[in-house]
């Protein structure tokens, strides 16, 4: 799977890039540090996590595993978004909380993909093409969440596959619900095939 550094890079510098969990950061540190000590500068009030409301029971995210959305890719091609956690990341916890509860997110992530929980840490083998993922005890996490995060072990991180299957970017870090449908609309409405970030999100 090929990355589009560029893309990468470029998002990777966004101040909405917020926080994220990694072996030298453990789940209480992140999890319970005060948001002024975690937050950036240019963080302003209207991008923090917004109030729930009625129309959260509205749409909600349709979750599959990695399997289910090999096979739907084969019959009906749609982009694949992976969020990559653990159980112990203090973020993971705040994006399943405060971000994916989201409706308008839930509205954009099934509109145009299929979406996949991978446990990084999880001990269940996955079966894709034909190769089995494992869980790797010298890495400490699963085959297939190294392969997408190409050994970058930061969690949480978002990963988009193309309708192929094909990589096109990993986005480590919490993003919050306003940031994060940005980033979902750039990649599902393939603005990213066009325009740099920084020409989409002005």
């Amino acid at each position: 799977m090929k990355i589009k550094a560029s893309v990468l890079l470029t998002i990777l510098s966004l101040p909405f890039v917020l926080g994220a969990c990694n072996k030298s950061t453990p789940p209480s540190t992140s999890a319970n540090a005060p948001a002024t000590e975690v937050l950036t500068a240019e963080t302003t009030p209207a991008a923090k996590p917004q109030v729930a409301t009625a129309d959260k029971a509205a749409e909600k995210i349709q979750w599959l595993t990695m399997e289910q959305a090999a096979e739907r890719i084969k019959t009906e091609p749609r982009k694949v978004f992976i969020d990559v956690y653990t159980d112990w990341c203090g973020w993971c916890k705040k994006m399943d909380k405060d971000t994916f509860t989201d409706p308008k997110v839930a509205a954009l992530i099934n509109k145009h993909f299929y979406a996949v929980k991978l446990d990084a840490e999880g001990k269940e083998p996955i079966t894709l093409n034909g190769y089995t993922y494992t869980f790797k005890p010298e890495y400490k996490s699963h085959e297939l969440a190294v392969a997408l995060l190409q050994g970058q072990m930061s969690y949480p991180t978002t990963v988009y596959l193309d309708e192929q299957f094909n990589m096109i970017t990993p986005v480590p870090g919490y993003l919050d619900a306003k940031n994060f449908a940005q980033v979902l609309s750039y990649f599902g409405e393939n603005h990213y095939k066009t325009q740099s970030w920084k020409e989409y999100s002005e």
